[in-house]
């Protein structure tokens, strides 16, 4: 029980290793499907918003993964506002909305202009 308790407040959760010793455990994905991925976004269209910005070169699979992420992450946001404004389908506005709405989205102001 303490573990799922740990699990869904944001910090490490510790379990016991083979030598009796607490370690923190690393996020990972889960063990009972092979190859399973954290994110559930279609990694050729994450590909393709890489590809689209002429900048970059090259990216490896690290970069794309944090940038699955920060999509999955700031869509889900914007969501909350449009389910705030009774509506399922994302409008432009939820996004400036989002943004506005979290800090850490502060860097994203005036970009959507």
């Amino acid at each position: 029980m303490a573990a799922a308790a740990a699990a869904g407040s944001g910090t490490p959760r510790e379990e016991e290793g083979p030598a009796g010793e607490a370690a923190a455990s690393q996020p990972q994905a889960p063990t009972s499907v092979p190859g399973a991925r954290l994110s559930r976004l279609p990694l050729a269209r994450v590909k393709a918003l890489v590809k689209a910005d002429p900048d970059v070169t090259l990216a490896g699979q690290e970069a794309i993964f944090i940038l699955e992420l920060f999509v999955e992450t700031i869509a889900k946001d914007a969501y909350c506002c449009a389910q705030q404004g009774k509506r399922k389908t994302l409008q432009r506005r939820d996004l400036d909305n989002a943004i506005e709405a979290v800090d850490e989205f502060a860097f994203l102001e005036g970009t959507l202009d």
